[in-house]
């Protein structure tokens, strides 16, 4: 979700001043009429249906079996889509001046040789995902396979690298991590944003509320709340009987719906603003194990003034300082010590949400960042032409 977020504030900034095209794919629940309506600036927003096969499914199945024998991890192999690189070739054929591959995922469907040259927009270092699911997973066979799926990955995001021309990270972190697997290819780090407008402080905190904000279906966030539940919260309620957790997010698995409904943990499911539920909360968690580029949920609470605890990966490229923007915690003891804390202190959350606020509002806007992000297009085009 905040990678999404991210490309469409960048997308939106940048089809004010350049015509910009946008290639993209929908689901059935998806709404491509609506993304249009909302990218009115771009020159053309064309989205072609197509569903990525769920595992457990016979097409998943068909996937990963037919990934073993290709240079392509599981992962990216299901995420080839004739229908957008049909489109793509046409577009490209049209005379743009740039190719901007938008996650790893896209990658797949763009021209080896492509012509114009092509920008990776790294929003993750993907196999260092898969390789910390690796680590905290405590099934052996299941464990195997994502041995050979990160591996492949590394591989595959190595080569990805070298044929763009150009790949930007999100954070100095990922840069540093993909530079050491393709130290020849170009690769600059970018800074995230958050729409310092539409999140703001405001709204009636409710005491030993907490929340966590992300899409369900991405598994770092399954992990991180499942664990949380799991292993923090009965600490935390330990100490503050009237704690409570409110998960907000699309697309919760009946295994975390389970896992919660048995804790008394708040599951919403998609809503349409996400702010009230941040709002109503003293504390936000970020408890994730497993991830990579930025999160930006955490700007997103800072931006409204709240108070975050996250763990190290949580908060992983991040511009932010432990103690000083928000409190860092990675043992069950620590995080919920951290959490206890909090809730207990009005006055200190209150200090943590005004420097953080403070923070995002004179340095990371979405149009700061856009014209970051633009400045290398440009640079790339020339480049190119001369």
């Amino acid at each position: 979700m905040g990678g999404r977020l991210r490309s469409f504030h960048i997308v939106s900034e940048l089809a004010r001043r350049h015509r910009v095209s946008v290639l993209t794919t929908h689901g059935p629940s998806d709404d491509p009429e609506g993304l249009a309506r909302e990218l009115t600036h771009c020159e053309d927003v064309v989205s072609v249906p197509y569903a990525i096969p769920k595992a457990g499914s016979v097409d998943f199945a068909v996937a990963l079996g037919r990934s073993w024998f290709s240079p392509y991890p599981a992962d990216l192999w299901k995420c080839q889509v004739p229908g957008l690189q049909a489109r793509l070739r046409e577009t490209l054929a049209s005379g743009v001046d740039l190719c901007v591959a938008d996650f790893l995922v896209a990658m797949p469907n763009v021209p080896r040789l492509s012509r114009p040259p092509t920008i990776l927009f790294e929003h993750n270092v993907e196999y260092m995902i898969w390789k910390r699911l690796c680590e905290v997973e405590g099934r052996g066979w299941r464990r195997a396979l994502l041995t050979l799926e990160w591996r492949k990955m590394r591989r595959y995001e190595r080569r990805a690298c070298k044929q763009a021309r150009l790949t930007v990270a999100v954070s100095e972190a990922d840069r540093l991590l993909l530079s050491r697997e393709a130290p020849e290819a170009d690769i600059r780090a970018m800074a995230t944003g958050v729409d310092t407008s539409y999140f703001q402080p405001g709204g009636n905190e409710k005491p030993g509320t907490m929340v966590f904000t992300g899409a369900m279906d991405w598994y770092p966030n399954e992990d991180a709340v499942i664990d949380f539940t799991e292993r923090i919260l009965p600490l935390v309620r330990g100490a503050v009987p009237e704690a409570s957790l409110t998960v907000v997010g699309r697309n919760p698995s009946e295994r975390l719906k389970q896992i919660a409904a048995r804790a008394g943990v708040r599951i919403t499911g998609t809503v349409p603003d996400i702010r009230p539920h941040v709002a109503n909360a003293a504390v936000c968690v970020v408890p994730l194990r497993v991830g990579g580029g930025t999160r930006l949920k955490i700007f997103e609470a800072l931006a409204m003034g709240k108070a975050v605890v996250s763990t190290t990966i949580g908060a992983e490229g991040l511009p932010i300082k432990p103690g000083e923007h928000f409190l860092q915690a990675d043992t069950p003891g620590e995080f919920a010590d951290a959490v206890i804390g909090l809730l207990r202190d009005s006055g200190r959350r209150r200090a943590f949400g005004t420097v953080g606020r403070r923070l995002v509002e004179e340095r990371y806007s979405w149009g700061q960042v856009a014209r970051q992000f633009e400045g290398y297009c440009e640079e790339v085009v020339v480049e190119h032409a001369g």
